[in-house]
């Protein structure tokens, strides 16, 4: 039995879980989540504790359990503390700037790029360089932050684009690097 399934999660104060059906609404004072999940899975609320409990031993419920139970764990975690993730900007002359729900980011194209952020993401711009996005929806941020990301990948020669803040970028040795070694 999934060792992570079978474990209950302990709602925090001021968060509530209601189960309809196979929907599952969190709500806390960061906001409100809802998410549907398999039939397979009955999620059941006792007082302040959500246990994920399987409805037979089939492969494919055996393989969702966990997943279930982490995911309940994430909307949860998300309506109580939130999620953030952090990108760097780096290149001479990239920035960013975010004007309401618009985040307009310089990038080294001939034109600046106005991003729409979703309502339940929220941007904050630091040295116009540093962006950090939070949401309570923390796969809907995952989202954000990669097509964020995607308008201007890091490259491995300089590093210029737009990276994550824990991200590390392999560098690469130049053309010039390559005939210095050649020669010798």
């Amino acid at each position: 039995m999934s060792r992570v399934g079978r474990a209950p999660l302990v709602l925090p104060a001021g968060v509530t879980v209601r189960v309809a059906d196979a929907r599952v609404r969190a709500e806390g004072p960061k906001g409100k989540l809802e998410r549907s999940f398999d039939q397979d899975v009955t999620i059941t609320v006792e007082g302040n504790t959500v246990r994920v409990v399987r409805r037979d031993d089939s492969r494919r419920a055996r393989s969702i359990h966990g997943l279930t139970r982490v995911l309940v764990g994430k909307m949860v975690e998300g309506v109580t503390k939130g999620f953030t993730r952090v990108l760097e900007i780096n290149g001479v002359g990239y920035r960013a700037e975010v004007r309401d729900k618009l985040l307009f980011l310089t990038l080294g194209y001939s034109h600046p790029i106005a991003y729409q952020l979703p309502p339940e993401v929220t941007a904050k711009v630091d040295r116009q360089v540093v962006i950090t996005l939070s949401s309570a929806d923390n796969e809907l941020l995952g989202h954000v932050a990669a097509a964020i990301r995607e308008l201007r990948p890091p490259e491995p020669y300089k590093g210029k684009g737009v990276k994550y803040a824990e991200e590390r970028i392999r560098r690469k040795a130049g053309k010039a690097a390559a005939a210095a070694g050649a020669s010798r």
